[in-house]
């Protein structure tokens, strides 16, 4: 017998809490939007050959989608915060698909049509982009008072298994529509309008916090008064109180540059690693796989390591994911047989993955309660600004060099120093800003009978 009430969830009489429907959800959410940017290497030689724009036209498209994914990053966290998370990401939905068949239809020669894609798919996209990110992650947090690591190793490892369920859906649907430019533009067509349904369908199923539906979140205690905080008008000064405070913070600017760091130094891997193996004798096929073998063990890692982090500290969980990212590089100044590049891959994905998964969970561990979206949205921006900055530079070295060794060696140094700055971090055991909440202006009450704040009037 199955109850499907939150307040009441329940599968063969075992009582399910309901934050596990919405780390679920928030994983469907996340993967409908994920199609085309998971898939978007395969997709480099075929806009090549079908439009005639170069690589480097091609190429840069996605650095646009992430510098200003990164900076969309911090507005779409508010917008979360401020009105939550369902309205924003009912707006993520639409704006989604409007891009997506808008991408479509501009799809052809000439410079205009290429510069509407690069709009589209570039820049209004990464709104939606950093809507799927930002808010939706901050949001999960707030459903768990414990076993929040399990609940984001189940929501971070979905990011990493895209790749591995969207690439050959892409591949299929271009191929079964001529596998040229009919074939690109229904690929766009498709993803876009059923991952914009599917969005807004498990939408359906997602709340904002669990005082919406008259719950408190996984692990509190039974006597704890339920809470609700998204009033709009109290949401509004609660995350502009916190913001002001954390922002007088180093570790507030800190986080932001460790984010840079690292991806700044996995994207230079991520963008050529394919090349720099092709180049060392390996052929193309198992050149192509070791990206294949390296979104595997990255969601592996992205599972584990949130749980990691939960129990430990964030901290040291991200100082060895870190160091995890920067040693293997040394292997690859040496690599010249196949079994060197998968062996570097195995290594280098443990770090690579479990990079970013302990953000929410040091963000939680620093600020508890706290409207955390507009903080992660800031990170974000930094991991946005850093995935542009490592690919370009990463580019233009091996350009000018004529060789890889300079580029990997901008890698290693790039995640080096997010090392560095990790451990410069003050311990996740205390919070940092404990007292924030009392400098709430006192017209903000707290009803304790509904269980609601508001504005005294």
């Amino acid at each position: 017998m199955i109850s499907l009430s939150p307040q009441t969830l329940a599968i063969s009489g075992h009582r399910i809490h309901y934050a596990w429907v919405i780390v679920t959800v928030a994983a469907g959410l996340r993967l409908s939007g994920s199609a085309i940017r998971t898939s978007f290497s395969i997709l480099v030689p075929r806009l090549v050959e079908t439009f005639g724009w170069s690589i480097g036209a091609v190429g840069g498209i996605l650095a646009v989608q992430w510098v200003f994914s990164g900076l969309f990053g911090p507005l779409a966290g508010w917008l979360g915060d401020r009105y939550g998370i369902r309205s924003t990401m009912t707006l993520g939905a639409f704006v989604f698909m409007v891009c997506m068949v808008g991408a479509s239809l501009v799809m052809g020669s000439g410079t205009v049509n290429l510069l509407l894609f690069y709009l589209l798919y570039g820049v209004l996209l990464s709104a939606a982009m950093a809507i799927f990110q930002v808010p939706l992650t901050a949001a999960v947090t707030v459903w768990f008072r414990s076993r929040l690591g399990l609940g984001m190793g189940i929501l971070q490892s979905s990011q990493g298994m895209g790749p591995l369920m969207f690439v050959p859906l892409v591949l299929f649907i271009i191929h079964a529509f001529g596998g040229n430019g009919n074939g690109l533009r229904a690929a766009f067509w498709v993803t876009g309008v059923a991952g914009g349904m599917g969005m807004l369908l498990l939408m359906k199923l997602f709340y904002n916090e669990p005082g919406q539906i008259g719950m408190r979140p996984l692990g509190t205690p039974e006597d704890e008064p339920l809470q609700q905080m998204q009033q709009p008008e109290v949401a509004k000064v609660r995350t502009k109180v916190f913001m002001r405070q954390a922002q007088r913070t180093g570790t507030f600017w800190n986080l932001i540059g460790i984010h840079f760091w690292g991806c700044a130094g996995h994207a230079i891997i991520m963008a050529f690693l394919v090349k720099i193996a092709e180049d060392a004798d390996v052929s193309p096929g198992p050149a192509a796989g070791l990206f294949v073998a390296l979104s595997v063990v990255s969601t592996v890692s992205r599972f584990w390591v949130p749980i990691v982090a939960d129990r430990i500290g964030s901290k040291w969980a991200m100082a060895f994911c870190f160091f995890m990212q920067s040693a293997p590089i040394l292997i690859l100044f040496f690599a010249h047989d196949t079994w060197v590049f998968y062996l570097f891959v195995v290594l280098f994905g443990i770090g690579f993955g479990g990079e970013m998964s302990a953000f929410p969970i040091i963000n939680r561990q620093y600020y508890g309660s706290a409207p955390i979206g507009t903080a992660f949205g800031w990170q974000m921006m930094g991991a946005g600004i850093g995935m542009a900055a490592g690919v370009a530079a990463g580019g233009i070295l091996r350009d000018i060099t004529g060789s890889w060794n300079p580029t990997v060696a901008v890698s290693l140094v790039l995640s080096m120093v997010g090392v560095v700055s990790i451990l410069v971090l003050p311990t996740t055991s205390r919070h940092q800003l404990p007292h924030w909440e009392d400098a709430i202006p006192h017209e903000i009450v707290f009803d304790e009978t509904s269980g609601e704040m508001g504005i005294k009037t």
